[in-house]
């Protein structure tokens, strides 16, 4: 296994992590795990430390993860793995701490190595964390007692808002979205970077384009690698990244990723023609006006009529487009409107009812927008989805 330095916190990183929110048994943490689920999760779980990947990751609000995590665990040495969970900001600091206790007592655990707040992701949640009497101070003062031993924080929130909560300087490790198809957190990973935090990408397989089963064209365009490994290749490249979160289901969903490192020495090169290649296919299928101009002068999903995302619609319109990714589109596009914040904004439902008009003035596209979004709905509307268990744990 290869390591890294996990910024200040000076942890040795694995550079995957063993990532407990697709192995669990339910989404509903008041569920009683099954003698199968719970042999999966411990199967799972001694696979990744014996290939050395002995950095655990999970959350409250991650179901029956916790509990199972804990059972298999707590007859580890406790200097084997490296332990972080993740509660979500509240208001109410007490409830906040309530769960914080409850997800010690269920790893069976005196003390977590790293403790995220979990979905930093607008303006009110970074106010309860940072506020005076807020959910930072309450954790810091478990730092104190040894209970937890370095603090972060993860997000699906806008760069704008990353940035905010990076720059307070609080924090010793960030977890957050950056792989090849989204790379808007660039400038995030260098402050972090600039302030000694340590790094790491969230669900590079998932949300990374639901690599585990690439489309065809894709599998192509990223040859002689499938697509699984190049974006572990394209993520490693950047020494600002310190680890990667491998949300494993069994155990041999780690294979893939151990072959990855098998290319580490010739990462640069062999991802360098692929990339060229990518941007190409993306210029020559879209347009290069609109490939290099497409973000410019978009609002805010809640700046638009009816709080319709568009730039995320012309993000998976244009992955759809350019790259075949429909299905990876539809799983996006259709979770939508029944996210909360994690992912926010609504679909285009009823766009004949909304003028964009006003809201597309600066954009060089504007002419071209409406209908792109109707094209947008009819190709990846279907199925309503809902993230992870259907609910936000911040509510």
């Amino acid at each position: 296994m290869l390591y890294r330095r996990f910024g200040k916190t000076e942890i040795k990183m694995p550079v995957f992590t063993c990532s407990g929110m697709r192995f669990q048994f339910s989404w509903n943490r008041s569920d009683t795990p099954t003698q199968q689920s719970k042999q999966k999760v411990k199967s799972t779980i001694l696979r990744a430390l014996e290939l050395g990947i002995n950095h655990i990751e999970t959350a409250y609000g991650y179901g029956t993860s916790e509990e199972e995590i804990g059972s298999v665990i707590k007859n580890l040495p406790r200097n084997s793995f490296i332990l972080q969970t993740k509660v979500s900001p509240r208001k109410d600091v007490n409830e906040f701490l309530k769960r914080i206790e409850e997800s010690l007592k269920l790893l069976h655990v005196d003390y977590l190595d790293l403790f995220a707040i979990h979905g930093i992701n607008n303006e009110e949640l970074l106010s309860y964390t940072l506020q005076k009497g807020g959910c930072l101070e309450a954790v810091l003062k478990l730092k104190k007692q040894g209970l937890v031993r370095h603090v972060g924080f993860s997000t699906h929130g806008s760069t704008d808002i990353i940035l905010k909560a990076v720059k307070s300087g609080v924090f010793d490790f960030i977890n957050l979205h950056w792989y090849y198809i989204f790379q808007d957190n660039w400038p995030v990973i260098l402050e972090a970077n600039k302030r000694n935090m340590g790094v790491l990408i969230i669900s590079p397989n998932d949300k990374g384009g639901k690599l585990y089963d690439p489309p065809e064209k894709l599998r192509k365009l990223t040859s002689p690698l499938s697509p699984m490994i190049f974006n572990d290749l394209f993520c490693l490249s950047r020494h600002e990244v310190s680890t990667l979160s491998i949300g494993a289901a069994k155990p041999a969903d780690y294979d893939e990723h151990i072959k990855a490192l098998s290319f580490y020495e010739q990462r640069r090169d062999l991802i360098s023609p692929i990339v060229e290649r990518l941007k190409s296919e993306f210029s020559t299928i879209l347009g290069k006006e609109w490939a290099a101009t497409w973000k410019e002068g978009l609002p805010h999903w809640y700046e638009t009529p009816g709080n319709i995302n568009i730039p995320v619609i012309l993000y998976l319109w244009n992955l759809a487009r350019a790259y075949d990714m429909t299905e990876y589109g539809k799983m996006r596009f259709n979770l939508m409107g029944n996210a909360d914040h994690w992912f926010p904004g609504n679909k285009p439902d009823f766009l004949d009812k909304f003028d964009f008009s006003e809201c597309l003035k600066k954009s060089p596209h504007a002419h071209l927008i409406p209908s792109i979004l109707k094209e947008a709905y009819s190709l990846l509307s279907g199925q309503e989805v809902r993230r992870l268990g259907g609910k936000s744990e911040s509510v």
